[in-house]
């Protein structure tokens, strides 16, 4: 079973990194993928609320502040985007979150050992600890390739990028287990719905984009 969903998952990961070359050189496949996943995203962030919250005005305030979110973060990603040093930060910054979810994954299942949190009961602390080691290997690798330069403060922005994407993905798992749910949908395969992707992405790109602004 594990190495089963371990196949999908790869395959899966390998189609996305292809998508996000093509989506990097095309600012029109951009938009739409942007609009495309955000919408996607308040559908399933309302499927699982609503499951969760059944006091109507409560309901529309918790879908309200999610919309305004999806917007503003669709709308900045897709700005910056017009700007290569800054689109290049902000896919660097992807890449960071997208490692931490690969490496939290891989060595949660080789080394499993203590449970992490209650949230979730599939996180381990090695799997914690693997997330924060493989965004600091591949962001670093890539700012270095790209600066020929190398410091603590990238180092830092790292750990806080894998920090984020944990704490968005622990997030969204305490929706899914208060919703008794095991995933958000079933659009990817090997990886559930689109917020089970892009859980920690959410918030991992604007801590990263954000720390390295202040940090530098």
């Amino acid at each position: 079973m594990i190495l089963s969903n371990l196949k999908k998952r790869l395959i899966t990961s390998i189609f996305l990194i292809i998508l996000l070359f093509f989506i990097f050189y095309s600012n029109f496949l951009l938009t739409y993928f942007l609009i495309v996943l955000g919408t996607l995203s308040l559908v399933e962030f309302s499927n699982i609320v609503k499951k969760i919250i059944k006091n109507k005005v409560k309901l529309f305030f918790a879908n309200f502040i999610f919309v305004i979110y999806i917007f503003i973060f669709c709308i900045i990603f897709s700005y910056f985007s017009n700007y290569l040093q800054l689109k290049l930060l902000l896919f660097l910054i992807l890449i960071g979150c997208i490692s931490s979810d690969i490496g939290g994954f891989v060595i949660g299942k080789l080394v499993k050992g203590p449970k992490l949190t209650r949230i979730s009961p599939n996180k381990t602390i090695s799997g914690s600890i693997g997330s924060i080691l493989f965004t600091i290997l591949i962001y670093s690798s890539f700012i270095f390739y790209l600066t020929n330069n190398l410091s603590f403060k990238t180092f830092f922005i790292a750990i806080l990028i894998s920090i984020a994407c944990q704490v968005g993905d622990l997030f969204f798992s305490l929706l899914k287990r208060k919703a008794k749910i095991k995933d958000t949908g079933n659009f990817l395969p090997g990886h559930g719905g689109i917020l089970d992707r892009l859980d920690g992405i959410y918030l991992g790109i604007p801590v990263g984009l954000l720390s390295t602004i202040i940090i530098y």
